[in-house]
Formats: structure tokens, sequence, C-alpha cells
């Protein structure tokens, strides 16, 4: 069995069970302070780009 993922909110707070934390969004969450966070790696680069997010319009059916 592989390296089990779960996903959370950046908002919650952090906790032991955590693990490595990744945020994946362009843009840091609005007033989120980067030490409450506690976020191990901040990936930019993986996060849709705006265009898709755009084309996507909270539309589960695309």
């Amino acid at each position: 069995m592989g390296t089990p993922f779960r996903t959370k909110r950046a908002y919650d707070p952090p906790s032991p069970e955590d693990g490595l934390r990744v945020l994946v969004d362009r843009i840091w969450p609005r007033g989120l302070a980067k030490e409450k966070a506690r976020v191990d790696w901040w990936a930019r680069e993986l996060a849709p780009s705006d265009a898709l997010k755009r084309w996507f319009a909270h539309d589960p059916g695309k």
C-alpha cells in the first residue's frame, strides 16, 4: 500500500497526524498567517492556472 494522502482546508488548524503539509494554490489564503498555517511546501506550480479555473467555473460536469 502506498503513502496515504489526506486533504484539508488551509484554514483548518494543523494537527500532529497531518504529516507533510503541502499548499497547492497560486495565491496565499487571505487572512492566514504563514506561521499559523505551518505549511511545509507551497506548491504554486502544481495549482490550476487562472485560465483553467475560468474554464471550469465551478461546473463539475466539465
